[in-house]
C-alpha cells in the first residue's frame, strides 16, 4: 500500500480556506495526481484541506472520506504557564537546533520545551489513531514495525489531505523517528507530496518506507 500525504494549498487561516492562489495549487496537484492509481481519498476535517481534496475527487470521481484527528496540531501551555516561544514546534526545533540539542532523541516529550506543550498531546492522538486506522487497512502495529495480513499484487495506493503538523506526525510514527526531528526535516510546501509505501507482503515486521519527500514540482511548472 502506498500513501500520499498532501499538505493544503496555500490558506487563509482565519477563514480556514483556500486562497485564490491555494485554489489553483489545488488543482495543479490534482494533475499531478491522476496518473497515481488513487482508489481512496481521505482528508482532515478543515476547510482548507477539504477544499484541496475536493479537486481531485472531482477529477478521480472518488469520494472524499474523513479522518477526524487529522485536524492541524495545536500548541501552547498547558496550565497558563508562560512557554517558549508560544510553543511553536517548528520554532523551537531551529532554537534546539541552535543550542546543539538532539532532534532525535527519543525522549523528546520531556524536553523542556516540550514537556508543558499541548503540541505533544495533540501529536499523541494522531500516532495512536493512525495505527487504528492502519489496522483498518491491514496493518497492525507491533512494537515498532507492522505485520500485513493480507498480500497485495499491486500497491493501493491512498491519498490522506491534511497539514504539515499532523502529517509530521502521522509519519513519525510509521517511520519511528521523534516529531521534532520530522519537523526539522521534512518542511511541507503547499500541496507538497510525500509518499509512504508500506510492504505490500503478506508477513510479520514488515518495514515501510519514505518514497517520495516533498514533491512540489507541479507548483514549480506553473512559475
Amino acid at each position: 500500500m502506498r500513501i500520499i500525504f498532501v499538505r493544503h494549498g496555500e490558506p487563509n487561516y482565519e477563514k480556514d480556506c483556500l486562497t485564490d492562489n491555494g485554489k489553483g495549487q489545488a488543482k495543479q496537484v490534482a494533475q499531478r495526481l491522476k496518473k497515481e492509481g488513487i482508489t481512496e481519498i481521505w482528508a482532515s476535517p478543515q476547510g482548507r484541506a477539504v477544499e484541496t481534496a475536493q479537486e481531485t475527487s472531482a477529477l478521480l470521481d472518488l469520494p472524499i472520506q474523513t479522518l477526524d484527528f487529522m485536524h492541524e496540531i495545536s500548541w501552547g501551555s498547558r496550565d497558563g504557564a508562560p512557554i517558549y516561544l508560544g510553543g511553536h514546534p517548528w520554532n523551537l526545533v531551529d532554537e534546539m537546533a541552535r543550542h546543539g540539542d538532539n532532534l532525535n532523541d527519543p525522549d523528546w516529550r520531556n524536553h523542556a520545551y516540550f514537556r508543558n506543550n499541548t503540541a505533544v498531546d495533540c501529536v499523541d492522538l494522531v500516532q495512536e489513531k493512525i495505527d487504528e486506522w492502519l489496522s483498518r487497512l491491514g496493518y497492525d502495529r507491533k512494537g515498532f514495525y507492522y505485520d500485513h495480513r493480507q498480500a497485495e499484487e499491486e500497491h493501493r495506493t491512498i491519498a490522506l489531505f491534511s497539514h504539515g503538523g499532523s502529517s509530521c506526525a502521522a509519519m513519525s510514527h510509521i517511520l519511528n523517528l521523534p516529531f521534532p526531528y520530522l519537523c526539522a526535516m521534512l518542511h511541507i510546501d503547499f500541496t507538497g507530496i510525500v509518499i509512504l509505501r508500506m510492504d505490500r507482503s503478506k508477513g510479520v515486521g514488515t518495514l515501510p518506507c519514505m518514497a517520495l519527500g516533498n514533491d512540489r514540482m507541479h507548483i514549480m511548472e506553473k512559475r
